[in-house]
């Protein structure tokens, strides 16, 4: 199927008395590297929740492709997140299971498959990221940077629609952030699925995405072209991007 667009229209979440979205509008290209900015704490996890449906809105909406994410039962948004892949900032992985396990689950999730066919696309996926021969390999025996390819590896082995990666490089030297944005941008570029990132490496970020929107006080600050948000028209975008000390941030 071809990647599908995401829209968000005028969406609110609060948490208590904090409210982090405060009608966010998002319009995001099909097949395109989108990639979300802001400060610490602002709700760019958030926002990645509400647009896959692990977080209600408070109000709004969203839609991947023609589906309605927002207000779908359990057994609907089931199968809607059948068609996303997902990174988020702890790897997620299971503790418990091999590295070749927790790159085989959402396909033995989704049944269907033989086990052959299985074993065959974990291997081609491991290979791709860089971790071949790593199957039998526990999470506890890998560095972060691992544990990253063998997220990216099963964030991709469905081959996803939409890939969603929170905080992709957190943590990470700069070699080998620049590496696991070669391989992501290598995986769009051969299924062109549509990615959403968001990154506190807001230098990385724009180097990789090809649309950058900066969430700010609730709202989205600036979405454009992420080569010239550096540029923007907006002071308070411009100091953030540039890392200025003095502004009006």
């Amino acid at each position: 199927m071809p990647a599908p667009p995401i829209r968000a229209s005028r969406l609110e979440k609060a948490f208590g008395r904090q409210r982090l979205l405060a009608g966010v509008d998002l319009d995001i290209p099909a097949g395109h590297r989108f990639g979300i900015i802001g400060p610490a704490a602002i709700g760019k996890s958030v926002l990645l929740k509400l647009l896959v449906g692990l977080l209600p809105p408070d109000d709004g909406s969203v839609h991947i492709g023609d589906d309605q994410v927002s207000g779908r039962r359990e057994p609907d948004l089931m199968a809607i997140r059948q068609r996303v892949g997902m990174l988020f900032q702890n790897y997620a992985l299971f503790d418990f299971l091999s590295v070749g396990d927790n790159v085989a689950f959402p396909l033995v999730r989704r049944g269907g498959i033989g086990p052959a066919e299985i074993e065959a696309r974990v291997r081609d996926r491991l290979r791709k990221v860089g971790l071949a021969g790593s199957e039998e390999k526990m999470p506890s025996e890998l560095s972060g940077g691992m544990k990253k390819r063998v997220g990216i590896a099963r964030a991709t082995i469905a081959r996803p629609e939409v890939v969603i990666y929170d905080e992709p490089t957190a943590g990470l030297d700069p070699v080998t952030t620049s590496k696991i944005y070669d391989l992501i941008r290598a995986d769009q570029e051969e299924t062109g699925c549509t990615v959403v990132a968001v990154s506190s490496d807001v230098e990385a970020l724009t180097g990789f995405a090809d649309t950058i929107a900066m969430l700010h006080d609730g709202r989205i600050r600036y979405q454009g072209p992420a080569a010239a948000v550096r540029d923007a028209a907006d002071p308070v975008v411009r100091q953030f991007v540039r890392g200025d000390l003095e502004g009006p941030l």
